[in-house]
């Protein structure tokens, strides 16, 4: 099989950071040859950017406020951001909306978000988008602000399928994760049917979302099983899908570096 790239991992994260070694070696002996890994908040863009200079040519950072951190920001936020930006090829995410939170502010969500989306425009890098229940939302502010010219990707797409063709024209691709291995979620293998190869990408969003039947902590040598599904789904032998797959993430993340 192709090589693959996981489209969105989080391996910073204390459930995989102290075993990564480990974690990295199955990941390369499963074919999955690079992982976007996503920063979330202040405290842990610092540790993706050491992940990224000990696995150089394996993990490509991705610098972002996420959704669920705008409270916890601190008043020099955007200054430190731009400076990881600045200081190495990357992405900038994950970032978006989440109206699923409880007593969440959308004004504030919105104002994060839109700022994030220019600093991306700015300095010329894709996007991670991560979107839930906010997706009329999600197509006002990208309404506003117009097509992402680097592109990016809405990370474990659980949107309609409907909203594909529209957010398609900001400059956007869709991954997909473990949820679509799940027979009863619908919504998901019906957005996937619906998702132009070239639009089409894979990821573990490690250590979430575990591909059904397994246990544990998911981790990137589990797109593995991502990709048979989507190719069972959308009727592609394994090979096409890993190959469609990883050839859209090239294109979006690696042509900075």
């Amino acid at each position: 099989m192709t090589k693959l790239i996981d489209a969105h991992c989080h391996l910073q994260d204390e459930r995989i950071l102290p075993r990564l070694p480990d974690v990295i070696e199955r990941a390369r002996e499963a074919g999955v040859e690079r992982m976007i890994c996503c920063g979330t908040r202040e405290k842990d863009w610092d540790a993706v950017l050491r992940l990224k200079e000990q696995y150089p040519g394996i993990i490509f950072p991705a610098f972002g406020l996420h959704p669920w951190y705008v409270k916890d920001r601190s008043s020099g936020w955007l200054n430190t951001l731009r400076g990881f930006l600045e200081a190495v090829p990357s992405a900038v995410g994950e970032i978006g909306l989440d109206h699923a939170l409880e007593n969440f502010n959308e004004a504030e969500q919105t104002e994060i978000f839109g700022t994030q989306l220019e600093l991306a425009r700015e300095h010329g890098r894709p996007v991670v988008i991560h979107c839930r229940r906010a997706w009329e939302a999600l197509a006002g502010i990208l309404e506003r602000t117009g097509p992402l010219e680097h592109g990016g990707i809405i990370h474990s797409y659980s949107g309609p399928a409907e909203l594909i063709p529209g957010l398609m024209k900001f400059g956007l691709s869709f991954s997909f994760s473990g949820s679509v291995t799940r027979a009863g979620n619908r919504r998901a293998r019906k957005a996937l049917g619906a998702v132009p190869p070239d639009r089409l990408l894979a990821e573990t969003d490690s250590p979430d979302i575990l591909p059904e039947g397994m246990d544990g902590v998911n981790e990137p040598a589990n797109l593995v099983r991502v990709v048979k599904e989507i190719a069972a789904l959308r009727g592609f032998s394994e090979e096409e899908a890993a190959r469609v797959t990883s050839e859209n993430a090239r294109k979006i993340f690696f042509t900075a570096e």
